[in-house]
Parts: C-alpha cells; structure tokens; sequence
C-alpha cells in the first residue's frame, strides 16, 4: 500500500493510493452527510441533492455534465447511505483533473434549476414506488426502523413521498451550507494517481467549499421492536435482528466472521440447515453492519407462508448453536471468507478510492493491509461465540412483509434463543 495523506489549511482531507501497472484512476468525495444527519423536516434531503448535483451548474448544463465525462471514455455516479453521501468519477490518468474540475463544480456551483428540482422529485417518488413493491428491500426499512425508533439511523435514505414534495431550493441550498464543509469531507483517489498533483487539483478547486467541522449526529440508541406489513405475497420476507458492533468496536470484526459462519455461504450453517436440508427457504444468509457509534447484526429470509412456522425455531436454533460451538473449521472458513472480500476492495482502483475514504471518515485514518488481516487473523473461537452470544443477548428486532402471521414476536424471539 502506498497510501498518502494530506490535510489543506481549510481542513479539507486528501488521501490516495497509487497502485501501480494501473492506467486508470478512480476519485471522489466522500461526505459525512448520510441520513442520519438530518432534521425531521429534512428527511430524504441527502439523498435527493445526491440527484440535484449532476442537474446543472453555473458553468455547466446537465448535458455538459454527462457529455465532458463521457467524451473521455469515463463516468461519474454518487451514492447516498445512512452516515455519507459520495460522489465519484472513474476516468483515465490523464483525465483525473478534469474529474475533480467537474466534482468541485457540482458540489459549490449547482444552480438547482426549479424545473430540473420538480422533474427530479417525480424521479424519486418513483424510486419510493419501486421500494414499496420490492419487499426485499422493504423489509430492511423496516428492520432499521425498527431497531432504532424515533431515529434518524432507523429513518429510510429515500425519505418520505411528503417530505420529498416539500423541498425547495432554498431547503436544499441551507443543508448543502450546513453539511458540505470541508471538515466534513474527504477526497480520495486511487490507481493512476500522483499524491501531489491531487492536492494541487483539489486545493484549486474546492477553494469555495465552506471552512468548518461538522456538528456530530445524535448517539444511535438500539432499541428493538417489530415491524410486520402484511401483504397478498407468494413469499414472505423475514428479518430477525440484533444489536451490532460500531466500526471501532473490538468486536466488530468478530461479527463478521460470526456472520459468515451462519449465514455467509452456501456452506454456512444456515444454508445447509434451511435451505440444503430442509428446503424451508428460498433466500436464507446473515449479515452485520457496522455504523461509527452502533451496528446491526441479523439473519434474513424468503420463504412460503406454510414454511414460516418449521423455519422459525431451526433458524433460530443455528443462531444459538454457533455462539455455543461454532467449530475450528468453521472459523477458519468464515476468517478465509471475510480476508478475500477485504482483499478484493484492494485489487480495484474504485474500490480501494472508496475504502480508504471511507476509513478516514468513519477511523480518521486508513488502516493497512496487514492491520486489516492481523484483526482477522487474531479471532479465536471464544473471540467470535462470544461476540455472538452477546449480539443474541440483545432486544431482538422483527421485520416481516407477506403472508406473515406465523413470524415469531421478539418476545418469542427471543425465549427461543434462552432455550436452544
């Protein structure tokens, strides 16, 4: 790794990777401006001036925008989670300048043109549209809001069909003012790139950004609950869920690994169980997400109605077997699993932009290579079942949408869970 870093005056943060043999070069910016940072009467604002910035600046048109990228062979695209909202370019070497040029100019001069804001809120509210008829991914909104009620970090990234109508220019122009500071940010780039002439680039044009740190978001405090949404559905969609470990979390890597020892692969227990087994569901894994003060830690499955009831206590019962005697075979498996999916976010250019800004944003540093898979490396069997029995311990959180009345409550959840 060959990983600088560089901080401006106005405390804007520049970090790269140069990875050599590479001719392309992926850059970006990545803010801490994700969800969870907003207001009530702000919800869906991150994510819908993710949509207004390639809509016209005083420079450029949103044709310009897309043509003078695209006119070099590259492209450009941003993202919006629940804590950071990214903006990116992949181009040639030679054409990372121009790349920042074009960032720079969507991020300071965007004009939010009224006509262009109203063409791109009918676009979101068919975004909505398309959650409310993907139950798969419905179930997950329902899950966050489940395990933290009454905020922010549990709020859906999209918004609200209302909140989304209410937003003007002048809404927009006051939280690109409040969140878009340089405190706030991070530059990152990786592949065909020279440290010194980023900074140069970057430190010319994003001189207008504003000068200032970021107040924090409110502590997320997991509580658990239920969400269940019953629907006329071939399937249901099932979430069943826990409290995680944040970033920083000591145990934060062991989740992971006891993730993937449930329910990461088709060798998981889960997936053996249910699915190989039994043939109780269709879609059956577990996964942990870690945000920088708290974390999600859960299993989710597709099954038929008349499935639910056997499903729910065997998937149940591979939750509690693991923590109590997951096996050296298994652990090595699961470690195996989570060192190629870090190792792979090496190997790419836009990848790699992506996790080393992510790192600084959430770490305040870019850890290495060898710190990453020393973390994995380190992982006992005690390490990770304790991990997991303390995530098990934890209010359980249900999240269910279909022909759902045989789901277990968390309170049954949970009495399963004491009882395996």
């Amino acid at each position: 790794m060959s990983v600088e870093i560089t901080t401006l005056p106005s405390g804007l943060r520049i970090v790269t990777d140069r990875m050599e043999h590479l001719e392309t070069a992926s850059l970006g910016v990545w803010v801490a401006a994700g969800s969870r940072y907003e207001r009530t009467d702000e919800h869906g604002l991150s994510h819908l001036l993710e949509h207004m910035a390639f809509k016209g600046t005083r420079r450029r048109s949103a044709r310009d925008i897309a043509e003078e990228i695209e006119t070099t062979g590259g492209d450009l695209n941003a993202a919006t989670s629940v804590e950071q909202t990214a903006y990116y370019a992949h181009v040639l070497a030679d054409d990372a300048p121009l790349a920042l040029d074009i960032l720079a100019d969507i991020l300071t001069e965007s004009t939010f043109d009224a006509a262009e804001l109203e063409r791109e809120k009918d676009v979101i509210l068919q975004e909505l549209g398309a959650v409310e008829d993907t139950p798969d991914d419905l179930v997950f909104d329902l899950f966050s809001a489940a395990a933290f009620p009454d905020q922010a970090i549990g709020w859906p990234i999209l918004g609200t069909p209302d909140h989304v109508r209410s937003f003007d220019r002048k809404r927009i122009a006051a939280y690109l003012e409040t969140r878009y500071r340089t405190g706030g940010m991070i530059i990152g780039a990786s592949g065909a790139v020279v440290h010194a002439q980023i900074v140069e680039a970057v430190a010319k044009t994003f001189a207008r950004l504003p000068v200032q740190r970021l107040e924090s978001a409110p502590p997320a405090r997991y509580i658990g609950g239920d969400r269940r949404l019953k629907r006329r559905l071939e399937q249901a969609h099932i979430v069943i869920g826990f409290e995680g470990a944040a970033y920083a979390d000591p145990e934060h890597y062991a989740l992971h690994v006891f993730a993937n020892a449930v329910g990461g692969g088709m060798s998981s227990r889960l997936f053996q169980e249910v699915r190989e087994k039994r043939g109780l569901a269709y879609a059956i894994n577990a996964f942990h997400w870690g945000y920088s003060d708290s974390g999600l830690f859960g299993i989710y499955a597709a099954t038929g109605a008349g499935q639910i009831a056997e499903l729910m206590p065997v998937a149940l019962d591979c939750l509690a077997q693991t923590a109590q005697d997951l096996t050296e075979a298994e652990l090595q498996r699961s470690k195996a699993q989570l060192k190629v999916a870090l190792l792979t976010g090496l190997e790419s250019p836009a990848a790699r932009a992506e996790q080393i800004a992510r790192q600084s944003l959430a770490l305040g540093r870019v850890l290495t290579r060898a710190e990453m898979i020393d973390k994995i490396d380190q992982l006992g069997i005690d390490d990770v079942r304790r991990a997991g029995a303390k995530a098990l311990r934890s209010a359980p959180t249900v999240a269910a949408v279909g022909p759902i009345g045989k789901v277990y409550s968390p309170d049954r959840v949970a009495e399963r869970l004491r009882t395996s």
